[in-house]
Parts: structure tokens; C-alpha cells; sequence
């Protein structure tokens, strides 16, 4: 006969692994969110932590592990823009679909002033958080190197602008920036296109760089020389992208497509375009990149580079967990196909 439990004490591991009729090591396996458990077992742990309502004693585990449970995202944008554009909302919807398979939880900050940034420093040490994801970094952003020298495992969505030593735990989730531009801008030259301008990305951000060096090679091998009139840079938000396209107009009035770095750019583009009247596709083609739900939305629906921005989060989570648990890991770029719409 089963012993009942004395009121107010929490089921155990032993309980859950009797109720499942596994070992224990196997439900401790399957509370860590390792793989080395089969469907069933797991199903089984599962259903038997729901039953008795299993709650993981983190504060003893951590105690023996010397792990928190706890990854931080930092995003080196303002709320506004953080809580605003797909393409974050994209990101942080892959990263909590890929974490709620494992025990890890997210703790989430915006650290673009100078305050916010001295506050997330602080707390990103080996006592808070068992590891980072680093999102929209600018420039030479010192972050990424200090959470090496700390020891925690980094993981980055998108390249950086400078170098990282090979030896810091620090590694890299990417889209092929470069090479959906190329396709981009290669797709504009085979309709005949002739004058092909770009609203470039900021250029303190490897992503702005990339997309715009992508452009450029895409001319060169059509035997066309990127001509400076025709490049105009934009901060990715969508009044930067008009305001780029009305700078455009003025100075080359003659433009027969845009490629714009981004879809909430692009989005921009087509009002300035519609105030300026200009059809599209007929007088102007646009193509953007992101593949977000506004290029759907938008009037005429986008011509865009896709990239796979929820695939995106999941990869960066499970990279990172694989970091924290010492596996060997690889930075990992991602693919990019353009989807063909009404504006181009």
C-alpha cells in the first residue's frame, strides 16, 4: 500500500519515477530537457508530472549544478521598436517555442541608453543567468567580448561588426544577408530594370553591410557599377524608408526599382512612392527583405527576400542551451529565397 503524502509536501523525483515506471535517472534526464530520452519515456514522465504536479526544486539543483535555469535576451533596441516590428516579435516567438522544451526561462531586456546598458551588465554574470543571446547589436559593441571574458555562453543573432576571438564561448545564428540581396537585386536586373536604387540597413550593423554589399555585387556582375546617387541609408524603421525614398527621387528621378533592406522600410517606400506618383510595379518595382507578415498587408502586397525569422529564435535557444550543456556546436547561416508578390 502507498504511504499517503503528508500535507504540503511537494511530490518527488522517486514518486514521479514510480508513477511513470521509469528510473529516476530518466525523469531527472527528462526535467533537464535532455534528448537521451525515447518518446515514450518521456510521454510517460510527462504525464506523470502532471498527475501529481511535479515542481522542480531548482533552488537544490542549483546548489549541485551551480546553474540558475535562467538565459537572458538582450536587445540593444528601444521598447518601441522591440515590442513594434515583426521582425523581433518574429525572433522571440522562436526563442520561447525552443525553450519551453528544455527547463532553461528567459528573462528578457532592451539595453540601448547608457542606464539600461550599465544594468544589464550588472546582471549578466554566472550568478543570475546560464547563458545570453545578443540581439541587434551596433558597431563595435563591447558586449559580446565581456561575456566571453565572464565565461558565459553567448550566442548571437546576426554577426557583428568586429571580430570575435575564437576561444570565447561565443557563437552565431545568421541569415544569408549577402546572398538574398544578390538574389534580390539579380531578379530586378532580369525584368529589365535599369535603374536600381537601395535603401540600405544602418551601416553600424553587419546586417545593413551585408545587404548592402550583396546589391553592389549583384551590379557589378551585371556590368553595372552601384552608383552612389542611387544608395540611401535608413535606420530599418518605416519613416526612415520614406524619408530614403523621397531623398532618392530628388536626386534620381529616374528609378525604376528599389531594392529596400527591409519589408517596414519597403513599407515606407510605397507611401512615399504613391505620394510622389509613382505606380508599382509600372514606374517603379520594389523588393524588400524579412518575409514579415506587412509584406502580406502591404498595398501592392511585397516582393521580399525571405528569411526564416522564427527558425531564426528556435536556433539561437537550442544553440545556446547545447553551449551551456558543453556540446560541440557550429555558428549556423541560415537560407533565404525570394517570394514573388505584386510590387515587383
Amino acid at each position: 500500500m502507498t504511504r499517503a503524502r503528508p500535507a504540503g509536501m511537494r511530490p518527488t523525483l522517486d514518486e514521479v519515477a514510480a508513477r511513470a515506471g521509469v528510473g529516476r535517472g530518466t525523469v531527472s534526464r527528462v526535467v533537464n530537457g535532455s534528448a537521451q530520452v525515447s518518446p515514450q519515456a518521456r510521454e510517460a514522465v510527462q504525464r506523470a508530472i502532471d498527475e501529481l504536479g511535479y515542481v522542480p526544486n531548482r533552488a537544490a539543483r542549483a546548489l549541485v549544478t551551480r546553474r540558475t535555469d535562467s538565459v537572458a535576451l538582450v536587445v540593444s533596441e528601444s521598447e518601441e521598436r522591440v515590442f513594434g516590428e515583426p521582425f523581433f516579435a518574429g525572433v522571440v516567438r522562436g526563442i520561447s517555442a525552443e525553450l519551453a522544451t528544455t527547463p532553461l526561462q528567459l528573462w528578457l531586456a532592451m539595453a540601448q541608453s547608457p542606464p539600461e546598458r550599465q544594468r544589464v551588465e550588472h546582471h549578466l554574470t554566472t550568478q543570475h543567468v546560464d547563458g545570453v543571446m545578443l540581439l541587434s547589436l551596433h558597431g563595435a559593441d563591447p558586449l559580446p567580448a565581456m561575456l566571453g571574458e565572464r565565461g558565459l555562453p553567448t550566442v548571437l543573432g546576426g554577426r557583428t561588426v568586429s571580430a570575435i576571438a575564437p576561444h570565447w564561448p561565443v557563437r552565431w545564428v545568421d541569415s544569408d544577408n549577402e546572398g538574398g540581396a544578390r538574389t534580390a537585386v539579380e531578379y530586378l536586373i532580369s525584368t529589365g530594370r535599369r535603374r536600381i536604387a537601395h535603401i540600405a540597413g544602418t551601416q553600424d550593423m553587419a546586417v545593413g553591410i551585408e545587404r548592402l554589399s550583396g546589391y553592389r555585387a549583384a551590379l557589378a556582375v551585371a556590368g553595372r557599377p552601384a552608383s552612389p546617387l542611387l544608395v540611401e541609408a535608413g535606420d530599418f524603421s518605416e519613416a526612415s524608408g520614406a524619408e530614403a525614398t523621397h531623398a532618392l527621387l530628388a536626386r534620381a528621378p529616374d528609378v525604376d526599382a528599389i531594392f529596400v533592406a527591409s519589408d517596414v522600410m519597403a513599407c515606407g517606400t510605397l507611401r512615399a512612392l504613391r505620394e510622389a506618383g509613382r505606380r508599382v510595379p509600372d514606374d517603379v518595382a520594389v523588393v524588400g527583405f524579412d518575409d514579415a507578415w506587412v509584406a502580406k498587408q502591404s498595398d501592392p502586397p511585397l516582393t521580399t527576400v525571405h528569411q526564416p525569422i522564427e527558425t531564426m529564435g528556435r536556433a539561437m535557444a537550442r544553440l545556446l542551451f547545447n553551449l551551456i550543456n558543453g556540446d560541440e556546436v557550429s555558428d549556423i547561416l541560415l537560407q533565404t529565397h525570394l517570394v514573388h508578390r505584386a510590387s515587383a
